[in-house]
């Protein structure tokens, strides 16, 4: 039987520091927040792809299906999802309270690339949101699973079927995020190392989850990459209305 207290503090936790940190690093400027820290620029540069790694290991690390079955060993599969949800908070409010900035600026842009880095910024938010609503079942706080073991019920996610701007892009949340993070108008040391620290981040998880989409969904998943870009919309869209991959990027 599950606690309904604790469910609820788990529940609050996954939301206010799930939710709270990513607001706080899409409002604020990078390292706007941050703790100073008197180093020199190559220490902190260190600092920073530290902060970065730690990242990485933790969001792309704990939702492999090997450590979810490690995890199972010890936490009941309904928690899995918000203990996922509050260890990414915590990683990302590091980066947002740590983050070193660099007083070496690379590139300032014109007021005319401004206006263009807005408005590939507003339209990769339009395109994020997008795909967040033809998920259906989208979930990024993980608390849909405790609900229902608090109701008694199964929670049994809806089948993926192929919409919106999945008929486009395998991955149109993370292409979203990329665009979002080269939309920066103005570059700096500290900004670049971000930028390219991140981007191959997201090239590399979203290969190993798609290693996992292979294995658990077989051939279907199969077409579905034949079909359908990974990462850049440059194919246009597909006539494939239904792989039942779970698709969450």
């Amino acid at each position: 039987m599950i606690n309904r207290y604790f469910a609820k503090l788990v529940m609050a936790l996954a939301v206010l520091w799930g939710l709270g940190s990513v607001i706080l690093f899409a409002a604020a400027p990078l390292g706007s927040l941050a703790i100073s820290l008197p180093w020199s620029e190559p220490a902190l540069f260190g600092w920073d792809t530290a902060l970065s790694l730690l990242f990485f290991v933790q969001h792309s690390g704990m939702i492999r299906p090997s450590f979810r079955a490690r995890l199972s060993a010890h936490l009941r599969p309904e928690w899995h999802p918000a203990v996922y949800a509050i260890a990414s908070g915590f990683a990302l409010s590091m980066v947002v309270f740590l983050w070193q900035p660099s007083g070496t600026p690379w590139l300032r842009s014109s007021e005319p690339a401004r206006w263009v880095c807005r408005a590939c910024a507003v339209g990769a938010l339009g395109f994020f949101v997008w795909g967040v609503r033809a998920l259906r079942t989208f979930d990024p706080l993980g608390v849909a699973p405790i609900r229902a073991a608090l109701r008694g019920t199964p929670y049994h996610p809806l089948p993926f079927v192929v919409a919106g701007p999945y008929r486009w892009v395998r991955h149109p949340l993370y292409f979203s995020v990329l665009v979002l993070i080269w939309a920066n108008p103005d570059l700096t040391a500290d900004r670049l190392l971000f930028n390219v620290l991140w981007t191959a981040w997201i090239v590399v998880g979203t290969w190993l989850e798609e290693r996992d989409l292979v294995r658990e969904f077989g051939d279907g998943y199969r077409d579905y990459q034949r079909s359908v870009p990974m990462l850049l919309p440059w194919r246009g869209r597909t006539t494939l209305l239904q792989a039942e991959p779970r698709v969450g990027s």
